[in-house]
């Protein structure tokens, strides 16, 4: 009798035991799923503020402002920048090459100007990169390279001012370089592009091709072959640095690595200045060019000015190229090499004829 007692009790209460430590096992099974559950959200979305604590001051303008300006927002800011900034550049540069000292020599240390626009750059370039942090592990060898073919290309463009080669049509040939830097990225850079934006380039070299032979002749400047041979040489250069420069940035996206806008520009012009300090110094440009400006220095103000916009400009020109395709900025420095020209044309005695203002329509 009583191990039937025994028996009855010890089956009421296993069921009972059982319901308690599954309840207990559920419990602890579900604070566990729920906790590993918490980690994975936290990992996948880290910066998503529907994820954390603050829920509550989540909205669609902080979550926008998390992702930061649109793309069309971040265009018109960096073109913006660059028209202001080189648009006077230009100008600038006109003036250093039309400059003629009291015996009647002018400036042509292409180089030793190089020199000073980069140093300038260099300067701008590490204030900005230690305000918004350097990026680390980056790929210099890349930028060593871009740097070169940068600095040469830019030095080709002085000499051939320097050498006869007129600013009009100078920075009418240098609006031509969509097509090099096309072909720089699609055989350097592994880029490929609409059928649109061929025609838009199509557009843009044809108009300022009509342009070229629609200007009329004025002023004392004559357009030398050397002039000339320089300003193709800068072309091809212009089109070697386009693919270098989507490589590099085909790099530091490989190794995970996100340059910001004055991380190009301190290393590019880095690079730019070491190199064009060894051509002036070993073409003896460094002292002639020190020699010319101690001699007249009411060019000084000219070059440190153009030094000066150069710096301002590329610091627009490295933001369009941390967020944009190269063509991109190509497309825009093209265009505002137009309003160059018809900023020389109405201040520096140029003149143009119908046909050329009807290339500058087709342009634009």
């Amino acid at each position: 009798m009583k191990a039937e007692v025994s028996k009855r009790s010890a089956a009421l209460t296993t069921p009972l035991i059982s319901r308690t430590d599954g309840g207990a096992s559920k419990s602890r099974s579900g604070s566990n799923s729920k906790s590993e559950g918490s980690d994975e959200e936290k990992q996948a979305v880290p910066t998503s503020p529907t994820h954390n604590q603050s829920n509550e001051f989540s909205s669609p303008v902080t979550d926008r402002l998390k992702q930061g300006l649109p793309d069309s927002a971040k265009l018109i800011f960096g073109a913006g920048g660059i028209y202001a900034a080189f648009l006077y550049y230009g100008s600038l540069q006109e003036d250093v090459f039309r400059y003629e000292s009291a015996d009647g020599i002018k400036f042509k240390q292409a180089w030793f100007l190089q020199v000073l626009e980069a140093l300038a750059n260099v300067v701008i370039g590490f204030a900005g990169m230690q305000l918004m942090g350097p990026t680390k592990n980056m790929p210099l060898r890349m930028f060593a390279i871009s740097g070169a073919s940068q600095v040469t290309a830019k030095a080709c463009t002085s000499l051939a001012l320097a050498n006869g080669l007129s600013f009009p049509v100078a920075t009418l040939a240098k609006s031509g370089k969509m097509a090099p830097v096309m072909a720089g990225s699609l055989l350097l850079g592994g880029a490929t592009y609409s059928v649109r934006e061929y025609v838009q380039v199509a557009m843009i070299i044809g108009g300022t091709a009509v342009v070229s032979m629609g200007k009329k002749k004025g002023g004392s400047q004559s357009n030398s072959a050397l002039g000339v041979a320089y300003i193709i040489g800068s072309l091809v250069l212009d089109g070697v640095t386009a693919g270098f420069q989507k490589r590099l940035k085909a790099e530091t996206a490989k190794a995970g690595v996100k340059p910001k806008p004055y991380d190009f520009m301190f290393w590019t012009n880095l690079f730019m200045c070491g190199t064009a300090v060894v051509v002036a110094l070993a073409l003896g440009e460094f002292t002639s060019g020190l020699a010319y400006c101690a001699s007249n220095p009411e060019i000084l103000p000219m070059i440190v000015k153009f030094s000066l916009c150069s710096a301002v400009g590329q610091s627009f020109v490295f933001f369009t190229i941390a967020h944009f395709d190269p063509l991109v900025l190509t497309t825009v420095t093209t265009t505002r090499k137009i309003f160059s020209v018809l900023l020389s044309i109405f201040m520096k005695g140029h003149s143009l004829s119908v046909t050329g203002w009807s290339g500058i329509g087709l342009a634009c």
